[in-house]
């Protein structure tokens, strides 16, 4: 009986627990899982510092070629060396949607998106309360929209997701791309008043300035131009922001003029006395996290590579080779001549202010170059030109073109990447720009402003706003009556060149095709159709969306 007893007991135990379906769940004790993260507001700070690595390797630093498909194969800047799908130079090839060429950044934006409403889906059921549950919730809200900008601008209409996802879903459906800029809209305009103020936060931490950026752009994009200015103005009236006007930085006292400092290594944070800076990327070399190298290429911004031009080739009459290579001077440091400048970006776009355009001079805008290798005596420390180059010498071509000085740091290389200090010759690891990267800056600002009074049908306003940038510059001021969207974009390049995502804006007003084949005549950008405005939707996505149809857009 004792053991009949002992056996009832042992089974209404087990009975009793195997009952409870908890008792099979796994429960994490000794490490960080979806199960027991997103509970303090460390947990929810460590996910919104991992968003800010998502937006620096999506624009920035994923790898050499990604980064700076916001920029080729339009008005700006063409291949020169066309090979395979990268960089534009055929349209068909580059954006054909089988190929996986432009699947990383569909993949990559959203990669935000999903992290984004993981912090906002999380946060209900958390501990965090006060000011750090709005904290939290602003900066997902700022990420979610920024990606959902980008997505709009570049593919349309995207599907919208909300909410976290925790199983497989094969159904999606594309919302129109006026859905998208309202959801964009919303979540910065959520973003711009519950985010800090830009002088309490550290540098490269968004701010509700940034916000009211982007969203003065999105509402551009919306054409709500009213909107528009509303939100330029919160950023260009606020007393914490200036133009820089006077001389500032690392290199103040070196040759040089206020733009140039602009983009010399550690002036780009307001913490060095850029009150102009509104979102930094960090880069910081040999620090975890920090993306960047001293001693190898890889993680870096490879601007120098991408748009210096390959002066290691340049070849004279008789064969001589007159430059040293690469060097850290003004012939672009480890430049490979992938990114040659177009000919309207070079000349056409400084007629008028050709000779007292502060981002036209020669510190800024490299036309003359001084041959720097010692080992040729008769011709080291002479200059040539690429407005009148010697004989056998094209111009533009991969090894000689005029360039902007903001894509390296000439004289101002890590230490590490010196073979010879003597003569400036580098390593093989360098082609990386040392400094930190300006997402936006106050003149940018000011630009938007102009192009939404410009569609408010107020030109003397768009026109004050740009003469603020160009007096900066000392370029002579525009009269209302020339103030199209053309002249704006013109603007655009002569102010921020290869630092803005040229596409994004091009693409956000419809004008890919027409700047690209019509005004800049890009001459290697093949197969341009007014439907290459956008981007297809990869096809990966398309045949794994089992359940519903997301639709291709036009033209592919």
């Amino acid at each position: 009986m004792r053991n009949i007893h002992k056996f009832l007991v042992c089974t209404l135990i087990f009975c009793t627990v195997s009952c409870k379906k908890s008792y099979l769940d796994e429960v994490p004790l000794d490490f960080a899982s979806t199960v027991n993260s997103f509970k303090t507001a460390q947990d929810f700070n460590a996910s919104i510092y991992n968003l800010y690595a998502a937006v620096r390797t999506e624009f920035y630093s994923s790898d050499e070629q990604s980064p700076f498909d916001y920029i080729y194969g339009l008005d700006l800047v063409y291949d020169g060396q066309p090979s395979g799908p990268q960089r534009f130079n055929d349209y068909a090839v580059s954006t054909n949607p089988s190929n996986s060429y432009l699947t990383s950044h569909w993949t990559r934006l959203y990669k935000i998106i999903s992290e984004s409403n993981t912090i906002l889906s999380r946060l209900p059921t958390s501990s965090v309360t006060g000011a750090d549950l709005a904290f939290i919730q602003a900066n997902a809200r700022f990420f979610r929209g920024f990606a959902y900008r980008t997505l709009a601008y570049l593919y349309g209409g995207v599907p919208l997701v909300l909410q976290e996802v925790t199983s497989p879903k094969t159904n999606y459906t594309r919302a129109s791309q006026t859905e998208v800029y309202a959801q964009a809209i919303s979540d910065l305009a959520f973003a711009s008043t519950s985010l800090p103020a830009i002088n309490t936060v550290k540098d490269g931490q968004v701010s509700n300035l940034v916000a009211y950026h982007f969203l003065a752009e999105v509402y551009l994009a919306a054409k709500q131009y009213t909107n528009a200015i509303t939100a330029a103005t919160a950023v260009i009236g606020n007393a914490n922001m200036a133009l820089m006007n006077s001389r500032f930085g690392s290199q103040s006292t070196d040759p040089g003029d206020v733009y140039w400092d602009l983009f010399r290594p550690k002036n780009q944070n307001r913490s060095a006395g850029n009150r102009e800076a509104l979102w930094v990327i960090q880069f910081e070399n040999d620090v975890p996290g920090g993306s960047s190298s001293a001693t190898a290429i890889a993680g870096s911004y490879q601007l120098e590579r991408q748009c210096a031009p390959l002066t290691r080739d340049v070849t004279l009459a008789g064969g001589k080779k007159p430059f040293l290579w690469p060097v850290s001077d003004y012939t672009g440091g480890r430049g490979i001549g992938w990114a040659i400048s177009t000919k309207y970006f070079t000349n056409t776009i400084w007629q008028s202010d050709f000779n007292n355009d502060m981002r036209n001079s020669k510190y800024n805008f490299v036309r003359q170059f001084t041959y720097n290798d010692p080992n040729q005596p008769a011709f080291f420390g002479q200059t040539i030109s690429t407005e009148n180059p010697p004989a056998g010498v094209t111009v533009p071509s991969r090894v000689f073109y005029a360039y902007q000085s903001k894509c390296t740091t000439p004289g101002h290389h890590p230490s590490a990447l010196y073979l010879n200090a003597t003569t400036g010759l580098l390593s093989s690891a360098a082609g990386g720009t040392y400094a930190d990267q300006y997402m936006c800056r106050l003149a940018e600002t000011y630009l938007i402003r102009a192009e939404a009074y410009l569609g408010a049908n107020d030109p003397g306003n768009a026109a004050a706003d740009i003469n603020i940038v160009r007096a900066r510059a000392n370029a002579s001021p525009v009269l209302p009556a020339n103030v199209d969207i053309n002249y704006i974009l013109d603007e655009r390049m002569r102010e921020l060149g290869i630092e803005e995502k040229r596409r994004l804006t091009l693409a956000r007003l419809g004008l890919v095709y027409d700047r690209t084949v019509n005004v800049a005549h890009n001459p290697v950008a093949a197969n341009v159709k007014p439907t290459s405005n956008l981007w297809p939707i990869p096809q990966s996505e398309i045949e794994s969306n089992k359940d519903a149809v997301l639709t291709q857009n036009p033209g592919y």
